[in-house]
């Protein structure tokens, strides 16, 4: 038996999934509103057409960082591999992300407990893989359980849960992980914890850290994933292939965990 786990969000206008200015607007028309139109073109009544309807079709205005989505080492700097290669290289954008990254053997790190803000440190990752006696695996996908999860579309989700920070990423990149993923609106903590810290005289370095470690070692992440608390730690596949947009910087997926029972 395979068990097919959807862990991505439903890309929904009227709720807090970004910050402001960065929410998604979908029109809805029905096969009433859409019917006139295929009725002129066709040089028939409207009545003419099955009840009077044709097709229900959806306008959508949307950044490739709505929903659930893939990022590209392009969107975090432009160069990647400077630990690799003397000088790095120019970043790879969504249409070029390898699509092996996106068919691996998944395992799933537990952080709800930690506090909103948190930035997870290396010994975090080492100590809760070892709680679900896993080895880390080149090109698996490792999924951040946060609490940011329960907070989806509800006006504190951006400032919810607990961030990797550049540390911690680098010890996973190292290890030969290139595809990671959160239930958070960013892969980082929120800005909202990094803001307070730089007020208080922290580094500005500290910005964004957990992304930037993609100009080290390219790496991919997917953002707003869900339901991540009904996988195991390990022993399931994870499919996320990106959609394929021109030298974008992102691309939406339909993040599932597979289960083979």
């Amino acid at each position: 038996m395979r068990r097919i786990i959807d862990i991505s969000v439903a890309l929904k206008s009227g709720i807090k999934s970004d910050p402001p200015n960065m929410l998604p607007e979908i029109e809805y028309i029905d096969h009433h509103q859409s019917a006139p139109r295929m009725a002129e073109y066709m040089g028939v009544a409207i009545s003419d057409l099955p009840n009077g309807e044709y097709a229900a079709v959806e306008r959508v205005n949307i950044s490739t960082h709505n929903g659930t989505h893939l990022d590209a080492p392009y969107h975090y700097f432009s160069r990647q591999d400077e630990a690799l290669i003397p000088g790095g290289r120019p970043s790879m954008r969504i249409d070029e992300v390898p699509l092996e990254w996106c068919f691996q053997p998944g395992v799933k790190l537990d952080f709800r407990h930690l506090p909103d803000g948190h930035i997870v440190q290396p010994e975090q990752v080492e100590a809760e893989l070892k709680r679900i006696n896993h080895t880390l695996k080149p090109l698996e996908i490792v999924l951040m359980n946060t609490r940011a999860g329960s907070r989806y579309g509800e006006d504190d989700f951006i400032d919810s849960g607990c961030g990797m920070g550049l540390a911690a990423t680098m010890w996973l990149l190292e290890r030969g992980v290139r595809v990671v993923g959160t239930d958070g609106w960013s892969w980082d903590a929120p800005f909202s914890a990094t803001k307070k810290r730089i007020a208080e005289g922290g580094d500005p370095s500290i910005i964004w850290e957990g992304h930037r470690a993609g100009r080290q070692i390219g790496y991919s992440h997917m953002e707003k994933l869900s339901n991540l608390e009904s996988l195991p730690g390990d022993g399931f596949m994870v499919s996320c292939f990106p959609v394929k947009i021109h030298r974008a910087s992102a691309g939406w997926v339909r993040a599932v965990a597979i289960i083979e029972e």
